[in-house]
């Protein structure tokens, strides 16, 4: 079985982004990996349309090239904007994730717009980042994500919750292949070419462990399984929600670079 861990294009842009000097080519392979090589537009204003001028990537990393930076991602879902700039928070919902950026020039979003194409033994990502400017984010993010200790340590609570949420779904006995696939996942790491080479552990380890939570998540709510009424699917689906939001949140401290 071939299982990969992956991480939001936003994560990874934005544990990039914090590294000083900035290697823009692995930037580009990382971000990029198996997509289209991906396109940028800038938005006339915060909540105008984007221009139809397509850059490349390397636009939006010319954008963000002053020093000091501060980096964060954001991993928006209905009813859990997070620290989504308000301009942007529809788009950024729909696309379960955005950029942000601070320079002594400007802060910007970025929101990756994602088209899928092809089949699913070959598919393939077409990807937009479109960018606009915003108000200054750091105190939303600084209310909102919490620190990496504190992240670390929901994390570990939140696979006890997805563990007894798997339990009461009954995995083994109604999907015994979802179940292998879940068990599978323990073993599976992001490939090290996507990480900055210095990135640091802790980092590393929170990182890698959302990633699991939420693939497990995202596994274990494609069926109510041994749910035999809706009370029960519904407790279970409310389990598995706040697992995601735990992981969402450990994502977003680990990619999270503040100055000050």
């Amino acid at each position: 079985m071939d299982l990969t861990l992956e991480l939001p294009r936003s994560v990874l842009l934005a544990l990039w982004l914090a590294e000083d000097p900035v290697d823009r080519a692995l930037v580009v392979d990382a971000v990029q990996s198996d997509d289209e090589p991906h396109t940028v537009r800038q938005r006339s204003s915060s909540d105008g349309p984007p221009d139809e001028t397509d850059e490349p990537l390397s636009a939006l990393l010319d954008a963000c090239d002053a020093t000091p930076r501060d980096v964060a991602a954001v991993l928006p879902v209905p009813g859990d904007p997070g620290a989504t700039p308000a301009s942007v928070s529809s788009a950024a919902t729909d696309a379960g994730e955005a950029l942000l950026v601070r320079t002594p020039h400007r802060c910007l979003v970025a929101v990756p717009v994602v088209e899928r194409f092809g089949s699913a033994l070959e598919p393939g990502h077409l990807v937009t980042w479109e960018v606009g400017d915003v108000p200054d984010w750091r105190p939303a993010v600084h209310a909102q994500t919490g620190s990496l200790q504190d992240a670390e340590r929901e994390l570990r609570q939140g696979l006890l919750q997805a563990t007894e949420a798997l339990v009461r779904l009954d995995v083994a006995r109604w999907r015994p292949d979802l179940a292998g696939t879940v068990a599978a996942l323990r073993d599976v790491e992001v490939p090290a070419w996507r990480l900055p080479a210095g990135l640091d552990g802790r980092r590393a380890r929170v990182l890698t462990s959302a990633a699991r939570l939420r693939a497990i998540v995202a596994l274990a709510t494609q069926d109510d399984g041994a749910a035999v009424n809706l009370w029960q699917a519904d407790q279970r689906s409310t389990a598995l929600r706040e697992v995601d939001r735990i992981a969402r949140r450990a994502m977003a401290a680990a990619a999270s670079r503040l100055t000050g």
